[in-house]
């Protein structure tokens, strides 16, 4: 038979001896010895081995690896005794830093490292580090556990902290890269020494400003942390556990009280391992002197002392020698030790493996056929003579066909969520609440169970935010300076939204919608327009129909008095148009009420125009009327045949329609949604043609002020037949609303710009209609003596 030796690196001692390992070491040696008694595995091989301690110490652990021919803590399978070519295999070490330093070290040699713990992502450098390999995933596939465990709970500030090691210096650069894409700040970073001083402890426990801290280190320098947390009486903290420690019970003895509510993530546990628990558990008094390690373990353990012991105690403290000799009558059954807790093995499982692992690669090269080997060229390693770039290729090879693995040939990882969970005797129990699975797809891989969370304070996670979130309505303004978690929250300008949480910036409404009050939502913008439903619409509309009502009932006074002197007096035809065309101009304020449409506008504007040119082309022809007939009374005159009958109605539609008509055709009037506004659709018409508007306006103002002249020039003609002083005044009063309303016109939006124009059309109208017939109403109604020939012809 041929012995392959495996030099298997664990670290027991160093500050204070470590049970767990002692697990390890146990596991590896069950592993070992299972394999050598099957006969369908390695049948024409057996393994054999070497312990040794790094103490988690590079030069100890090189030292340890180097030197084979030592026989102390080695198994009675020793290397030293086996007279067969002997090929090497590491299997460890436990720490990332460690392992790095023996694949640099011992590079040259091609020896093959099998690690079951060492997780740091550096290590998956294929050209740096060759020969190894890992059942252990790469702390890649933890950093991105990490950064979506907190982005879950909506932890945005965190502090981060680590060893000075390599393990927690490259986890925790991931971890600032990772979480970046989630919006994730670190608070703090602090790496302290394995010894903790004091003025280390100040920077470390400077928390205040996080409440949730990540912690990459292993459960015997999270002790000092602790320690110091327990004395200053801080409490509340939020801690994440990295898979160094996430299931390290042994913390739990002292500082339960601290770590109620830990969350973390576990590798993979096995449910079971045959036959370890009993392996472990056969440790009995009468073993324990074999190896150092069983002897520091016992005493403990069981906080005795062993005569004879091979230790040094050296480490143990002042007490040691204050302690009992042990009776020798102790059982293991009877205390909790980490050593024989088989609840959660996982890293115990991945020892399993690596050693499986080696073993399946030996069989595959005892199984190799010549040509179809796996080796250059085809060929197999020669089973008698093996070397150690040989099994490395063995490993290898084996590793990606029988575990899935990435590009960087590490294996894909899968965690258990564990929260740690006081139960009501005081004891710490593991609680499985969600897990990791890295082969899973994207948004996916992390499945949480909230309800069955126990928190460190209260009945839900913790905030831990450098700033609020900014509510809908608002964006997030960067602070200069700052990390991208410390922000202000500035409300969206006006007629812009933001509809999410913590939005970078805020979208603007369309041109129909406007936001709401929170500045949340677009909502439909209010249309605009001057309504026969709202007050100010009704009071208008009675205001119109009572003016034209006023103007047809002094048309029928006229009418029944067409004959008397004084409505024959004051050209009777012209003032029974000047009465049609007042009640048209009240009318057509009623045009400007309710909702525009292009029809309503291509009406709402020429009738305007037309109607006040031809009430003001009335009175004009009624001034040169008067004003000619007193002028032209000299004998063989033939002034008055040029202001006829005929020629009074030209000289009313001349200009007038002809203006409107060109209006027409050229750029009518049309209907326009103004959205220039803020809140509001504004439904208006507008005049089309500025030039065919102002050339309206432009025309009655000038049929005006001609008015205005021939009235000031009848001034001084017969009081009793003259009407020109009620024509000047009502000019007057004409120009003083047009004239008022331009600025107020201009000054105004909306509804009220219509408001305003139909109470100049109104208040206009009305200075027209009183100022020339209310004197003549009064007389015919209430003078009826004065109304008759001789007292209109009286000087």
């Amino acid at each position: 038979m041929i012995y392959l030796c495996c030099v298997i690196n664990f670290f027991l001692l160093l500050y204070s001896f470590n049970s767990r390992a002692l697990r390890w070491m146990q596991t590896m040696t069950f592993a070992i010895n299972e394999i050598n008694q099957r006969s369908d595995l390695l049948p024409q091989l057996k393994l054999g081995f070497h312990i040794r301690d790094s103490c988690d110490d590079i030069p100890v652990s090189l030292r340890a690896s180097l030197d084979k021919s030592q026989e102390r803590n080695s198994s009675n399978l020793g290397c030293a005794a086996v007279q067969s070519t002997v090929s090497p295999v590491i299997i460890g070490d436990a720490a990332s830093g460690v392992s790095m330093a023996l694949l640099r070290s011992l590079g040259s040699f091609h020896i093959p490292l099998v690690s079951y713990f060492a997780s740091c992502s550096c290590l998956s450098n294929q050209r740096d580090f060759p020969t190894f390999m890992r059942t252990m995933p790469s702390d890649a596939f933890q950093i991105k556990a990490l950064a979506q465990l907190v982005s879950y709970f909506g932890w945005t500030w965190v502090g981060v902290l680590g060893l000075e090691s390599d393990y927690a210096r490259f986890a925790i650069q991931l971890f600032l890269q990772e979480s970046v894409q989630y919006g994730v700040c670190a608070a703090y970073t602090h790496f302290y020494p394995v010894v903790l001083s004091q003025q280390a402890l100040d920077e470390l426990l400077d928390m205040s400003s996080s409440k949730v801290i990540i912690n990459f280190c292993s459960d015997s320098e999270m002790k000092g942390i602790l320690r110091e947390v327990q004395r200053r009486n801080i409490t509340g903290l939020q801690w994440i556990a990295s898979e160094a420690w996430a299931t390290a019970k042994t913390l739990w003895e002292n500082f339960g009280g601290l770590l109620a509510g830990t969350l973390g993530f576990a590798i993979r546990r096995a449910d079971v391992i045959p036959g370890l628990k009993q392996h472990l558990m056969s440790l009995r008094p009468s073993s324990i002197y074999e190896s150092a390690f069983f002897a520091e373990f016992w005493e403990e353990t069981f906080n005795c002392r062993l005569n004879g012991s091979v230790n040094s105690h050296s480490h143990m403290g002042d007490n040691y020698l204050d302690r009992l000799p042990c009776k020798g009558t102790e059982d293991l059954n009877d205390v909790y030790s980490a050593y024989s807790d088989v609840t959660q093995l996982r890293v115990s499982y991945n020892v399993y493996k690596a050693v499986y692992l080696v073993a399946h690669a030996l069989q595959d090269m005892s199984n190799c056929i010549v040509g179809q080997g796996p080796l250059p060229n085809g060929t197999c390693a020669d089973p008698k003579n093996v070397k150690p770039w040989q099994v490395s290729v063995l490993i290898f090879l084996h590793w990606g066909e029988k575990v899935i693995f990435d590009q960087n040939g590490d294996p894909i990882a899968y965690y258990d969520l564990l929260n740690w969970q006081r139960m009501p005797d005081g004891s710490l129990h593991l609680v499985k609440v969600g897990f990791y699975d890295a082969s899973s797809p994207a948004g996916r891989s992390l499945v949480i169970n909230d309800s069955v969370i126990q928190w460190p304070v209260g009945k839900q996670a913790s905030r831990s935010v450098c700033s609020d979130s900014c509510p809908p309505g608002s964006r997030i303004a960067r602070r200069k300076g700052e990390p991208i978690c410390c922000f202000d929250c500035v409300p969206c300008a006006e007629g812009e939204v933001s509809n999410m949480t913590d939005s970078l910036e805020c979208s603007r409404c369309s041109e129909n919608t406007w936001p709401n009050k929170g500045r949340a939502l677009c909502i439909p913008k209010t249309i605009e327009f001057l309504s026969y439903h709202e007050l100010m619409g009704i009071v208008l509309c009675v205001v119109s129909v009572l003016g034209a009502c006023i103007s047809l009932s002094i048309l029928a006074i006229f009418f029944t008095y067409k004959d008397t002197p004084l409505v024959r007096a004051n050209n009777m035809e012209l003032s029974f148009l000047l009465l049609v065309f007042l009640a048209v101009c009240f009318l057509v304020g009623l045009l400007f009420i309710g909702e525009p449409s292009d029809w309503l506008c291509r009406i709402r504007y020429p009738a305007f125009g037309i109607s006040f040119a031809l009430c003001i082309s009335c009175l004009l022809a009624k001034t040169v009327v008067v004003l000619m007939a007193f002028r032209s009374t000299l004998p063989g005159s033939n002034v008055m045949k040029w202001f006829g009958p005929n020629q009074q109605r030209t000289s009313v539609l001349l200009g007038t329609v002809i203006i409107c008509v060109i209006w027409l055709l050229t750029s009518p009037p049309h209907v326009n949604n103004n959205t220039d506004y803020s809140a509001t659709i504004i439904t208006e018409c507008v005049t089309g043609s500025e030039v065919g508007f102002w050339c309206v306006l432009g025309y009655i103002g000038i049929l005006a002020c001609m008015c205005f002249l021939m009235a000031f020039l009848a001034r001084k003609l017969p009081d009793n037949f003259n009407e020109a002083k009620f024509i000047t005044f009502s000019m007057l009063i004409f120009f003083a609303v047009w004239t008022t309303f331009i600025p107020v016109y201009v000054s105004t939006a909306g509804k009220y710009t219509v408001a305003v124009h139909i109470f100049a059309i109104l208040a206009s109208s009305f200075g027209l209609l009183f100022c020339i017939f209310s004197p003549k109403c009064y007389v015919i109604i209430l003078k009826p003596e004065k109304n008759s020939k001789k007292n209109l012809i009286q000087k």
